[in-house]
């Protein structure tokens, strides 16, 4: 379940941030309208799940070193004032080497390379592959959209081309993520 709230007067990154700290139990968003987002905890399933799909893009980054993984709780602030949460992400070296230190404590305005966006019980897919489409217009060049219930992958990329994928073929990383890749039948199994 999401709620939208559009506030009297649009919130500065910095009031967005201090209103996150205000409230820590709360999952909040900020779209390119403005509007806050505020999104129910997810169920244990997909708590897993997430844990899962950070972990094992952790372990490819342990590896190769090419960048840093982030989880749901890490916000981006993108071009066009959005802040987005996404449930895992990549961002390469290069990206986060160009953002002030001292910014990245916060909601950095820096666009992942990789998103995945896990679909839970509490979640509109026409939303989320909007929200898909937004982060590839920001920046993003791979970004994977699962849906668990489904057993299907939405697959986007940054030239335009979208494809759909079952969980029992393996999802690669491309050449965004060179060597990465996962068995969604066994990683989300049960």
């Amino acid at each position: 379940m999401q709620v939208k709230i559009n506030p009297l007067e649009q919130f500065t990154d910095e009031q967005l941030f201090a209103f996150c700290l205000a409230n820590p139990d709360l999952r909040i968003e900020r779209n390119a309208k403005g509007q806050l987002l505020i999104m129910t905890p997810t169920g244990l399933d997909t708590s897993f799940h997430n844990s899962n799909l950070v972990s094992e893009l952790v372990i490819w980054n342990r590896q190769y070193k090419l960048g840093k993984v982030s989880d749901s709780n890490g916000g981006y602030t993108l071009k066009n004032g959005a802040m987005y949460a996404p449930d895992a992400a990549w961002i390469s070296h290069l990206r986060l080497d160009q953002v002030d230190p001292a910014e990245r404590k916060r909601f950095a305005r820096v666009c992942p390379n990789f998103v995945i966006e896990l679909l839970s019980e509490s979640d509109s897919l026409k939303q989320t592959q909007e929200k898909m489409e937004e982060w590839l217009s920001q920046g993003v060049q791979l970004a994977w959209l699962i849906d668990p219930k489904k057993q299907i992958v939405y697959i986007y990329h940054e030239n335009g081309e979208r494809k759909n994928q079952a969980f029992s073929e393996v999802l690669t990383g491309e050449d965004i993520l060179p060597h990465f890749s996962l068995q969604l039948d066994e990683l989300l199994a049960g």
